[in-house]
């Protein structure tokens, strides 16, 4: 009763099981790696994964446990003078390696339960890197939109000059503030932008508000494209596929379990009987033996026989699966270099040269003041088309890491 009540007493003054605590950034600017620090420590769902492995534990040392005893005590007859008390020990002896294979299910499970850990890593990474990529590009996308207010106000400044010497019509100066102003409702909508990505962010680490001044990268470094020989060295060790020939290991190592509870268990009884009526003990030794005339674990062995079977196929499909999804991510990541190296040198640098140009002749009433609007619009789309195409770019490098659970190359995409 004592050892009872204090065994109650350790269970109410134990600590409680660790959960992950939200973790907060210090002020100041903010690098992916601090980011990715960040979320390994506090994201929940990484967390949750850990507690599983953990789990996973307490049952491979329940798996090994042997049998309890049972103790069993036997009255015949009430009367004193001719009562008979029989206590005995029955012991259940498994046979056919039972205990074995479940201690060996038990280990699938573990294994089983680190892949999945190693998933869950590998998609908060990606998440990290993708949100990060998001906050730099609405950083940059409030730059642009700063930088067409002030060239929405520098337009609009020239054509008021420009009214006022009566070298322009006052409706040219009307255009010129409904762009001013249609350019600040756009920055607007941009610092909206940036401050959902960073809640975003700052939510993969559990925290309710960010406190970072700034995501500090660049953007316009190009994630390296590997080639499909690195991809396909790389595909089995793939956090996916390693999930799915865990779950295979262990629904293999439960139709071991299945087809040894064929072997019936020995149940061994030793014991004494007292008889009042004789006055003297008697030894007793029991041996039992069920004999497996009805039930012969057939259906269960079915059973696990054809999810083990099941389990292989899954195990095809996620390769297949894989190698479709790093083909077409690989030409997500391709396009979007492409596309980017091709805005950065040409569109973007021609349409800068055509605004400037169509700026200064609209000043000395060269150009018409739709020209300049024009050459403003082409070179913001420009712009615009470039931070897509890099953030694109990223997004895709995040994907591919996620999919094989580590970055392609030994180079940091956000540096």
């Amino acid at each position: 009763m004592y050892r009872l009540m204090y065994c109650l007493l350790l269970g109410l003054i134990a600590p409680a099981p660790a959960f992950a605590q939200a973790q907060q950034e210090a002020p100041g600017p903010l690098s992916l790696g601090a980011a990715l620090q960040l979320a390994e420590a506090g994201n929940p769902t990484l967390s949750a994964a850990r507690h599983e492995l953990a789990a996973q534990g307490g049952s491979l040392q329940q798996a090994q446990a042997l049998p309890n005893p049972e103790l069993q005590t036997v009255l015949e007859d009430t009367r004193r003078a001719s009562r008979s008390t029989t206590v005995q020990v029955n012991q259940l002896i498994e046979l056919g390696g039972k205990r074995g294979a479940r201690a060996a299910v038990a280990l699938r499970g573990q294994d089983l339960a680190q892949a999945a850990l190693a998933l869950q890593a590998a998609d908060t990474r990606a998440a990290v890197t993708t949100a990060f990529a998001d906050v730099l590009a609405a950083q940059e996308g409030l730059r642009l939109a700063d930088s067409a207010q002030a060239l929405a106000a520098r337009a609009s400044d020239i054509t008021a000059r420009r009214v006022t010497a009566g070298k322009a019509s006052p409706v040219e100066a009307t255009r010129a503030k409904v762009l001013e102003a249609s350019v600040r409702l756009e920055g607007n909508l941009a610092r909206s932008n940036l401050t959902q990505a960073r809640q975003r962010l700052a939510a993969l680490w559990g925290a309710s508000a960010p406190r970072f001044t700034e995501a500090e990268g660049r953007l316009d470094v190009l994630p390296p494209l590997p080639s499909p020989a690195q991809l396909a060295a790389r595909r089995d060790a793939a956090p996916g596929v390693r999930q799915a020939r865990s779950h295979l290991a262990q629904r293999q190592a439960m139709l071991e379990v299945e087809q040894r509870r064929a072997t019936p268990d020995v149940t061994v009884s030793i014991g004494m009987k007292r008889s009042a009526e004789l006055g003297r003990n008697q030894a007793i030794i029991g041996l039992a033996l069920p004999l497996p005339l009805f039930d012969r674990n057939a259906g269960n062995q079915l059973d696990a026989l054809r999810r083990s079977d099941k389990a292989g196929d899954e195990l095809a499909a996620a390769q297949v699966q894989l190698q479709t999804a790093l083909a077409q991510t690989r030409d997500r990541l391709a396009t979007a270099r492409l596309d980017a190296e091709s805005l950065q040198n040409e569109i973007v640098p021609g349409a800068q040269s055509a605004y400037d140009a169509a700026s200064r002749g609209f000043e000395f009433g060269k150009f018409a003041f739709l020209d300049v609007l024009d050459a403003q619009r082409t070179l913001l789309q420009a712009k615009n088309q470039t931070l897509r195409a890099l953030t694109e770019a990223h997004h895709a490098a995040a994907e591919l890491e996620r999919l094989l659970g580590a970055p392609v190359t030994t180079q940091e995409s956000l540096p």
